[in-house]
């Protein structure tokens, strides 16, 4: 038996299972589960770290802060991640909440570092005035 403050042990049985009938179990034990996530993560952040590159890009583009900060742009960017939410969910409630959550979270830490970016680049002033 396993104490509250112990953690779970990743080779054995589930110990709980959903009342839903049409859930269906995707991984024999919590160390399958863990090992999908760990590869999951890999490719989230791969992902991520391409976006990234194309925040750095966009600060080339930008006039002021505001134009960085972007407001409509990030309610486009928010709105699109909700649908896109909605759209690959295969059952996991409230899916758009924490999409919604993450994305806003990584936007304002994108703005942050674009914002750097902008703060140190040369203005090379608008060549199609």
């Amino acid at each position: 038996m396993t104490t509250p403050m112990q953690e779970p042990d990743t080779r054995g049985a589930p110990l709980r299972e959903y009342t839903d009938p049409a859930y269906r179990p995707l991984c024999a034990d919590l160390a399958e589960v863990r090992a999908n996530i760990d590869r999951l993560d890999d490719e989230i952040v791969r992902l991520i770290a391409e976006r990234a590159m194309y925040v750095k890009d966009a600060a080339r583009f930008k006039r002021d802060a505001f134009q960085v900060s972007a407001p409509a742009r990030q309610a486009q960017v928010f709105d699109k991640a909700r649908a896109l939410a909605q759209r690959h969910n295969r059952g996991f409630e409230n899916l758009e909440q924490v999409v919604d959550a993450a994305y806003r979270a990584m936007v304002a830490a994108f703005i942050a570092n674009e914002q750097t970016y902008f703060n140190t680049m040369k203005d090379v002033g608008d060549t199609h005035e």
